[in-house]
């Protein structure tokens, strides 16, 4: 795992000063980064009992895309606001840069269904904590959540971990 956090870069001021921005496109673009990263989450959940996979706009959709191929899961995309077609439920979030909206259509999961919620990283928990309530607010249960990268030091891990829910990481960074 260790060689996974060697492949993510650090963009120190983005988006906004002091923020150490921890960018997986350099782990996405190495063939073979990407593909450990993608046989740890399989290793990791393959005999796990959920029924879908929900990932984060946008390198969530990446990650969690893979994985549902791989596992043979439902995918849904938790998107940004105004864009998906159809009826949608949304949730807004805090986060350490500022609050967004996320969305999901009102019909992605059923009630009761398990999700696995997938990102790449967690940092202060304001986007995941956003995705897990509109995952409820459907009916959805989490199983989990999973994420490349943790930041310890902003607690967003715990701040889910108090909720009630697990929280995996594949590697974790010290600082902001």
């Amino acid at each position: 795992m260790a060689d996974i956090a060697k492949l993510i870069r650090t963009i120190p001021h983005y988006p906004k000063e002091g923020i150490m921005f921890r960018d997986i496109t350099t782990l996405l673009k190495d063939p073979q980064g990407f593909k450990e990263t993608i046989d740890l989450l399989i290793a990791k959940y393959k005999d796990s009992r959920f029924d879908y996979i929900a990932g984060i706009e946008a390198r969530g959709f990446i990650l969690g895309s893979a994985l549902a191929y791989a596992l043979g899961k439902g995918f849904i995309p938790v998107r940004k606001k105004g864009k998906l077609p159809g009826k949608t439920v949304t949730q807004s979030y805090n986060l350490e840069y500022g609050s967004d909206t996320i969305e999901i259509h009102d019909d992605a999961i059923e009630a009761g269904s398990r999700v696995l919620l997938i990102d790449d990283l967690i940092a202060t928990g304001g986007t995941a904590i956003g995705a897990i309530t509109l995952i409820e607010k459907v009916g959805g249960v989490i199983f989990e959540t999973a994420f490349v990268v943790d930041l310890p030091e902003l607690g967003g891990a715990k701040k889910i971990q108090d909720l009630g829910h697990k929280v995996f990481a594949l590697c974790e960074f010290s600082g902001h």
